[in-house]
């Protein structure tokens, strides 16, 4: 699948280019890469015109900022060198880095390590919303067997998962890439647990997951919650992340409904993380 690259500068870049990520988000952009001037965003071709898009926006006709930008369409194939350059190792505390194959084990000392090979998943956010994701995962006292790894991107969480103990774990996208690679990265990582599914939430046929991750998007989180709740076994754990600490509430109020009660909050930056337990019915 090609993608467009949205290239938007922005004067101020605080705090516009946090609002304009969420935004693009709304209107189907999937991936974002922060940079020194404003913000690069990335979709499918298939989105249709980008600049009626952008007449939507805060960028449009405000005369508080300063804005240009520009379009460009990329292959595929180039998705690799594009992310490359642009990834930089998460490091979450002082226990883990989470690195690709071209960094240097050796700079990481002491830590516990994922290598991964990024691809598109990763972009603006994915060093706070994986280290809240991360966190939560690493502070489990227990990891339960049965893992959903919901929008598993590059197979950071259910990899991590599987090294807290997890022994059945189920990574769900709905992009073809990422479920192979994500494959590729739990082979990378010696991780033998872990099971690939190319789909959305109508595709998972099974239930009693004791741990559902899921660092999506708002939308896609509230529409995937009663789901989430079918899923998910009595007293199981759902951790939520991909959206702003302004969206909390929102989430907190369509979780509630869908069988869910709120036990924790962490955020990074603008970025939050959920904490949430299946109410035993």
């Amino acid at each position: 699948m090609d993608y467009f690259e949205l290239t938007v500068n922005i004067e101020p870049r605080d705090p516009w280019s946090d609002i304009l990520v969420a935004e693009l988000a709304e209107l189907g952009f999937e991936s974002f890469v922060e940079t020194d001037l404003g913000i690069q965003a990335y979709a499918p071709v298939q989105i249709g015109d980008v600049s009626s898009i952008l007449k939507e926006t805060c960028i449009h006709n405000n005369a508080e900022i300063q804005v240009d930008w520009k379009l460009e369409e990329i292959p595929h194939q180039n998705w690799n060198a594009s992310w490359e350059e642009s990834f930089d190792p998460v490091l979450v505390d002082s226990r883990l880095a989470i690195i690709a194959p071209f960094h240097e084990v050796s700079d990481f000392p002491d830590r516990e390590l994922i290598v991964i090979q990024p691809q598109m998943s990763f972009g603006t956010g994915h060093h706070q919303t994986t280290y809240l994701m991360s966190q939560f995962v690493m502070d489990l006292e227990e990891m339960p067997a049965r893992v959903l790894d919901m929008g598993t991107g590059t197979g950071v969480l259910a990899i991590l998962a599987e090294k807290k103990g997890a022994t059945d774990i189920l990574a769900v996208d709905i992009e073809s890439w990422s479920v192979e690679n994500t494959i590729e990265n739990a082979a990378r990582n010696g991780c033998t647990k872990i099971r690939g599914l190319l789909g959305d939430i109508d595709s998972i046929e099974e239930k009693d997951f004791g741990v559902i991750l899921a660092n999506i998007n708002k939308n896609v989180l509230k529409r995937h919650l009663p789901d989430y709740a079918k899923l998910c076994s009595n007293n199981g754990l759902l951790f939520l992340s991909g959206f702003f600490t302004s969206d909390v509430s929102e989430l907190e109020d369509a979780a509630k409904q869908a069988g869910f009660e709120l036990l924790e909050v962490r955020e990074k930056e603008t970025w939050a993380s959920m904490k949430l337990k299946k109410v035993e019915i």
